[in-house]
């Protein structure tokens, strides 16, 4: 810059004329803006890399990287790059800030089981022997889960269980579906006290026997209706939307009754709960399906009712044992699935509250396969059991122990489908 200047005033010395002293003295405010230009430009690009560098997005989350260097160079560009830079670390903080919320998945099952269905006892392609309809429908295989099926395919038909079950006031049913490819409206559980006066093998009635609820998995919802066919017939419904049952996939849903109370879980999450979905003097005894709107009927397994759930500190600090059938596998695996949670969260709440309990984890299968499998299946689940434990709630790993017995300390004879039920197991022994 100043060989510039010395150079211009050389020249107006040299030619000593006022319009060449002019003319220079109009070149030199020129040069000087162009030199003007060319520092802001620099300073412009500069404070641009700074700002880019700032902050980076890295798995949704935005994380400043430059530090204190980048708010150093800012500073260096004035207070206005520097308010810039705190802008911008806001707009990212208001980003990563979503709506979220904290429920609690508070199933448990019994430690008794009351009635027990997988179809293992009826040949393919056969109906059901412990059933009876005014349609049609088979036991299949299918080629996305292990064991068998009930397709239950008739037009505007019922599936009704031929004997009574003795529902308590809280009972847990729970059971498999597959819906096809064009399931809409799907099929309709309907559990109901039968009308002694007017006693029916095969009710198709719509609203069977003296009261009941009917409960429908959609494919956009679920759906109940508790009825009383003794009162003025008006319906206490509940409904839900989240978690819908997933077209061609295996879909295990829970129904979970506590006398009018009634909730529905399925994909590890709470889907229904109406505190009055029953009217009070219903005294379940009778199962049926139905599906008189059904696009398409679904495949149906592991039909399961157990009691609700027990008081599981009692039984351990107690009596010293607990017996679990909620501690879930897929047939002849060992990786704990979600819907266990529950069970296990109990457990550990447990040994958080009694910090000097320890226990022993046992797996039990039942007599069904090769007898080294099943002792060498039963262990690997305990085991993971109590990596849930450790992983999943904290509890300290020399505080469990595990073991497993096969099929070999069965708690009743594996002569039924039922006896087998009970017999696949995970208990919690108190050391």
């Amino acid at each position: 810059m100043k060989r510039i200047i010395l150079t211009i005033s050389i020249l107006v010395f040299t030619i000593g004329s006022i319009e060449g002293q002019s003319w220079l003295n109009s070149l030199g405010n020129k040069v000087k803006e162009t030199a003007k230009s060319k520092v802001e430009q620099k300073v412009e690009e500069k404070t641009e890399k700074v700002l880019d560098k700032g902050f980076e997005t890295v798995e949704g989350k935005n994380k400043k990287v430059a530090g204190e260097n980048s708010e150093a160079e800012a500073e260096e560009k004035g207070p206005l790059d520097k308010e810039n830079v705190k802008t911008d670390n806001l707009k990212g903080t208001q980003e990563k800030q979503k709506l979220s919320s904290v429920t609690q998945y508070d199933f448990v099952p019994g430690d008794k089981i009351l009635f027990f269905e997988d179809f293992s006892q009826d040949a393919i392609g056969d109906f059901p022997a412990l059933w009876t309809s005014n349609g049609s429908g088979e036991v299949k295989t299918v080629n996305i889960a292990s064991g068998k099926w009930f397709h239950m395919n008739g037009d505007e038909a019922v599936y009704c269980y031929t004997k009574n079950i003795n529902f308590p006031d809280n009972f847990i049913v729970e059971f498999d579906i597959i819906p096809d490819a064009q399931y809409e409206y799907g099929i309709t559980l309907t559990l109901y006290q039968e009308n002694p006066g007017d006693v029916k093998e095969i009710n198709d009635d719509l609203y069977p026997g003296l009261r009941g609820i009917h409960i429908t998995p959609k494919k956009d919802g679920w759906q109940t209706k508790g009825y009383d066919n003794n009162g003025d017939n008006d319906w206490l419904n509940g409904n839900g939307e989240i978690n819908p049952v997933i077209q061609e996939k295996e879909n295990h849903v829970i129904v979970w009754v506590q006398k009018r109370r009634v909730r529905i879980y399925h994909e590890g999450k709470k889907v229904v709960d109406v505190p009055t979905n029953i009217y009070a003097e219903t005294k379940f005894n009778k199962m049926r399906f139905s599906g008189w709107d059904a696009k398409s009927w679904p495949f149906i397994s592991n039909i399961k009712i157990t009691t609700a759930s027990p008081d599981m500190r009692s039984k351990l600090l107690t009596e010293g044992r607990i017996i679990s059938y909620g501690i879930y596998f897929d047939s002849g695996k060992d990786v704990v699935k979600g819907e266990s949670y529950g069970s296990v969260k109990e457990i550990a709440n447990i040994l958080n509250e009694n910090p000097s309990v320890k226990i022993k984890i046992v797996g039990h299968t039942d007599s069904d396969g090769d007898n080294a499998m099943n002792l060498d299946l039963s262990k690997r689940r305990a085991a993971n059991v109590k990596k849930y434990l450790v992983n999943e709630f904290k509890i300290s790993a020399d505080r469990i122990e595990t073991d497993g017995q096969g099929e070999n300390s069965p708690i009743i004879p594996n002569t039924s489908v039922e006896n087998k039920a009970k017999n696949r197991r995970v208990e919690f022994i108190k050391l």
